[in-house]
């Protein structure tokens, strides 16, 4: 039997405009939340294990689907944060040092950009919580729900369209992710 992986981007966050957010608390559009979890519980079939990123602006439409749909019950899962940009968080992707951006897509897999978290770390995180949805979803016979980030859905995309690897290129990174508040479904 074949399982599918709902990977749902969390709603609007409150943030200005240009500036860099990974790892970054910020809440989401509460309206923006709640319009996207009535979508979506009337979307997921009936039996979905589901999990969420810790940060805020994911934790709120976890909560806002399960008051919903209390059948689900979703977990924090450390695994499916965005990437953490370090020193950039917070800051406008203008103001910072074209000389550190230059370098972080010249070496794109693994320079931490601003110190932070470097993209293999968080291919190799996610790649673990990919493997784990697999393995949990044939044994309880169920789809797996994630409320994460767009670089999360990116990494899923890049593990499987090269599930051995390499590593990516700047150049070769997928650009498409689920807009805010939207998701993508993909086989396990």
């Amino acid at each position: 039997m074949d399982f599918r992986l709902w990977l749902v981007r969390h709603a609007p966050p409150l943030v200005a405009p240009g500036l860099c957010y990974g790892r970054l608390d910020l809440p989401a559009d509460a309206q923006a939340t709640q319009d996207c979890a009535r979508a979506l519980a009337g979307t997921l079939p009936t039996r979905v294990l589901a999990w969420h990123s810790p940060l805020q602006r994911c934790e709120q439409l976890a909560q806002a689907l399960q008051a919903l749909r209390p059948d689900l019950a979703p977990k924090p899962d450390a695994r499916l944060q965005e990437l953490d940009f370090g020193t950039w968080e917070g800051q406008a992707w203008s103001a910072l040092p074209r000389a550190d951006i230059d370098a972080w897509t010249a070496d794109f897999a693994c320079h931490p950009p601003g110190g932070g978290e470097n993209l293999a770390t968080m291919v190799q995180r996610v790649q673990a919580a990919l493997q784990a949805a697999r393995q949990q979803a044939r044994q309880d016979q169920s789809d797996v729900l994630w409320v994460s980030h767009a670089g999360v859905a990116r990494c899923v995309q890049w593990l499987l369209q090269h599930p051995t690897g390499p590593l990516p290129q700047a150049r070769e990174w997928p650009q498409e992710a689920p807009t805010f508040g939207r998701w993508v479904c993909y086989g396990l």
